[in-house]
């Protein structure tokens, strides 16, 4: 541990936050086409990503296009620093020459790093969703959010997420040692498979007592219970295809995300320290 080395955990963090606020306004229009349609949320307002982004502008200003900034920024210092960081190191532990390593060491660490950030970073993930579903509905500072949220639903309301939106995130920060075009390619089929899972556990769920935009059942319970019955509901209620909904924006965000990630990274890696 005396050789361990900082800089893939500094480098990965501040690369993710530029990338992050470099594409927010495509985040938010994925969750707000995912959120709309449901049991609390009938009307469909958005035909699209750009319509979305127009129709946000137009109606609750630009800033709007930046509702959840705080927390997803704050996700990805601790989210992004976490992963790149422990995945590099996790490889040295195996390998020690690059050339040296296999496709289940690279899986391993990935797995074992995606899950490990993704539950640390979890309670930034809930705020950031919720804020970018109400928009300028929820007051307060990111700070007073996340107390609220303590104080009503407890420590669970701040993990609440699927075991589907863990093995979505794997994607989400890149390996910055992986051939560019080989994760392009991987990422285009990987995004088609787990989509369905992901866009499901996106889906702000809540007890009914927070805001109008988490559905809950009857008598203020959570509409969905777990990852399979998220799913199934969400099909037989709004049909097959709304698994997919946001699919596009989140998609086409991955380019821009990786383009500006990756020149970050490299132009970090130059300076002198």
């Amino acid at each position: 541990m005396a050789n361990l080395n900082w800089k893939p955990f500094i480098y990965g963090g501040m690369a993710s936050i530029v990338a992050e606020f470099g594409t927010f306004p495509i985040d938010l229009t994925k969750t707000r086409l995912q959120v709309q349609g449901q049991s609390q949320c009938m009307e469909v307002r958005y035909r699209g990503m750009f319509h979305a982004l127009l129709r946000i502008g137009q109606e609750e200003g630009v800033r709007a296009l930046y509702s959840g900034i705080s927390p997803a920024l704050l996700r990805q210092a601790s989210y992004g620093t976490i992963k790149i960081g422990t995945y590099n190191t996790l490889k040295k532990l195996f390998v020690s020459h690059p050339e040296d390593e296999t496709m289940v060491i690279n899986v391993f660490c990935g797995v074992l790093s995606g899950v490990l950030s993704s539950s640390l970073a979890n309670p930034t993930d809930v705020l950031k969703i919720r804020m970018q579903a109400q928009g300028s509905l929820l007051q307060g500072s990111m700070m007073a959010n996340f107390i609220n949220i303590y104080q009503q639903e407890g420590t669970r309301g701040l993990w609440r997420v699927s075991v589907c939106q863990y093995i979505y995130q794997q994607e989400e920060a890149p390996d910055p040692l992986r051939p560019h075009g080989r994760h392009h390619i991987h990422t285009f089929r990987f995004q088609f498979c787990v989509w369905p899972g992901g866009g499901a556990s996106l889906k702000p769920s809540g007890r009914g007592s927070d805001s109008h935009d988490e559905p809950a059942g009857a008598g203020g319970q959570p509409l969905y219970k777990g990852t399979l019955d998220g799913l199934m509901k969400t099909w037989r209620n709004e049909g097959f295809f709304a698994l997919y909904k946001g699919f596009w924006p989140n998609w086409l965000r991955l380019g821009p995300w990786n383009i500006i990630f990756f020149i970050t990274f490299e132009q970090l890696k130059k300076l002198p320290l």
